[in-house]
């Protein structure tokens, strides 16, 4: 019995096979081989044709059945992870009516923020926990002023995820998570959020009918089935956004539990157990996997751009050249805690939504320079990056959340002691790293809103967990004064 999870990433979509009793991932593949185009016609436009979506899941799927000889009737569940906030745009013969507007296409800022304004910032933050921002629900707003062709030809608007959903099963349908992080969902009223489709003047039509994330969502159609290689029938049962997902595939469901990833930006993603939100709206919130109307759970999200890429740019203008980022982390952990007086600020990858939309940049505050090297500067880089972390943690736990537990892949950033230990030992929770990704993640969702496992804890019971990290106590007085340091150089700008 196997379970087949996607994950339809901008970068790339890719497909895994999981046996449903070891847990074992026994197959995966993704395309394209290099990164998938993004159309950008404008600055700050990015768009992807969905169909593109399709023939690299196409792709994937084709892969992994002829590397796996199983049986195609012996998949019993479909499960979808996909890159969050994008705009897709169907007609009543479900074909996309334009290039999907994605993620990190930034034209509808400006809508987002009149609305924010016209309907009263409290009003929006205590309804949809968030400003309306540059989310799915501004950027149709742009296609109503901008493309009034387009937008009267619109029968639903979909999510990427919906739209793969549609495309396996022939049904379009969405979920109140995927909602809330389009700012269609009104948690208050617990319903989709009239107050601002009327606002924007949008058809309450386009809102698809509306599914558990873990469930039927639909089954594969014969039409798909004959392109995909897949049995007719297979139950599609889970779908979530990429972030969430990824909270899932670290077994992040309770309260206090916080799922982080640290490449070239950095993400930290925490449970709520309660409705709440930041009344700066420097972190956002939607409803997690297992939101109900009776359990809450939602997942704050907190999107730092300046996490790898500083410790990249260390390798390549700092280190010696040649020299491995092991060795980089190597040459870090001969450093002191607080890097003997260096802070760095991790701020030059474009403005932080920590930082109230600030373009901070990155500065080096406090070399001298008869005694700092680069080992000193490596570390500090890392330091600095945690400290972010720490800084958007303290604006959860403001939130109410009490943070206790990380959960991480075994990649990128936390690849790196120095890295592990200094969050660990400034935050003071412990880390927990795993081996898992996105797309196995959504299989094993799939196997959950199939009934496979009758819960979180068994469908994830054979997660692999890597090592633990216990916060040192003998070193937190050190790790607390460097921190506190660190804020002071963020106060000064």
């Amino acid at each position: 019995m196997y379970l087949l999870g996607y994950d339809i990433g901008s970068s790339s979509v890719k497909a895994s096979l999981v046996n449903a009793e070891t847990g074992k991932c026994i197959s995966s593949a993704f395309y394209p081989k290099t990164e998938a185009p993004i159309i950008s016609v404008k600055r700050g436009w990015a768009e992807q044709e969905p169909d593109s979506w399709w023939e690299y899941l196409k792709s994937a799927t084709q892969d992994i059945l002829s590397n796996s000889c199983i049986r195609k009737e012996d998949i019993k569940a479909i499960g979808i992870s996909y890159q969050m906030h994008g705009l897709v745009c169907v007609d009543a013969q479900h074909r996309a009516l334009r290039p999907a507007i994605i993620w990190c296409d930034s034209r509808a800022v400006p809508y987002g923020q009149k609305a924010f304004h016209e309907l009263g910032e409290e009003y929006c933050l205590s309804h949809l926990l968030n400003s309306p921002g540059n989310f799915t629900a501004s950027k149709l707003a742009w296609i109503k002023e901008n493309e009034p062709e387009v937008y009267e030809k619109i029968y639903k608007i979909m999510l990427p995820g919906d739209y793969i959903a549609m495309r396996l099963s022939g049904e379009i349908c969405t979920t109140v998570s995927g909602l809330s992080e389009g700012m269609f969902w009104d948690f208050k009223q617990n319903s989709v959020a009239d107050f601002l489709m009327k606002y924007y003047g949008f058809d309450s039509s386009f809102i698809p009918d509306i599914k558990p994330t873990f469930g039927e969502q639909g089954t594969v159609s014969a039409e798909a089935a004959l392109e995909l290689g897949l049995a007719a029938g297979t139950p599609i049962t889970y779908r979530a956004g990429d972030q969430p997902n990824n909270a899932l595939s670290l077994n992040v469901f309770n309260p206090g539990e916080i799922a982080s990833t640290a490449g070239t930006s950095g993400v930290v993603y925490g449970v709520n157990g309660k409705v709440n939100y930041d009344p700066q709206s420097r972190v956002n919130t939607f409803a997690h996997v297992n939101h109900t109307a009776d359990c809450t759970r939602l997942g704050v999200l907190l999107c730092i751009n300046g996490t790898g890429i500083l410790n990249s740019w260390m390798k390549r203008n700092v280190a010696t050249e040649g020299l491995s980022y092991a060795e980089m982390n190597d040459l870090a952990a001969q450093i002191p805690i607080g890097s003997e007086g260096i802070s760095i600020l991790p701020f030059g990858n474009g403005s932080e939504r920590m930082l109230e939309n600030r373009e901070a940049g990155c500065s080096v505050n406090g070399i001298n320079f008869n005694l700092h090297h680069k080992g000193h500067l490596i570390r500090a880089a890392q330091e600095g990056i945690v400290f972010s972390f720490k800084y958007g943690i303290d604006i959860m736990k403001g939130m109410g959340m009490d943070v206790q537990k990380i959960h991480a892949g075994h990649a990128n950033m936390f690849l790196s002691p120095v890295f592990r230990e200094t969050l660990a030992g400034v935050t003071g929770s412990v880390i927990e790293l795993y081996d898992t990704d996105g797309s196995v993640g959504a299989a094993k969702g799939a196997g959950m809103g199939a009934g496979i496992y009758k819960d979180h804890v068994e469908a994830f019971s054979t997660l692999e967990k890597l090592a633990v990290i216990e916060p040192d106590s003998s070193n937190a007085d050190a790790y607390a004064d460097a921190y506190a340091r660190w804020v002071e150089c963020l106060k000064k700008i």
